[in-house]
């Protein structure tokens, strides 16, 4: 998998820049905010899915089962 949740992080953080441009025409902004709208929708539903990974992992671990790879959690790998 290519994206990590750092990558999402990064779009969140580049998303609040757009929405910080005091030069933004009223419809330039307008753009942006419904733009951020939908990137919040897609953001929550990669956190809630990870969200998921993760308990599921947990569970796993706690049973003392193999937890397999979760390559979207990965947050040491720089590619």
């Amino acid at each position: 998998m290519k994206n990590k949740l750092t990558d999402l992080n990064n779009h969140l953080f580049a998303q609040i820049e757009r929405l910080s441009d005091e030069d933004l025409s009223d419809v330039n902004l307008e753009k942006e905010i419904k733009r951020a709208d939908a990137v919040v929708k897609v953001a929550d539903k990669i956190i809630c899915s990870a969200d998921t990974a993760l308990r599921a992992a947990k569970i796993i671990a706690e049973y003392g089962g193999t937890v397999p790879a979760m390559p979207m959690l990965d947050m040491g790998s720089k590619e």
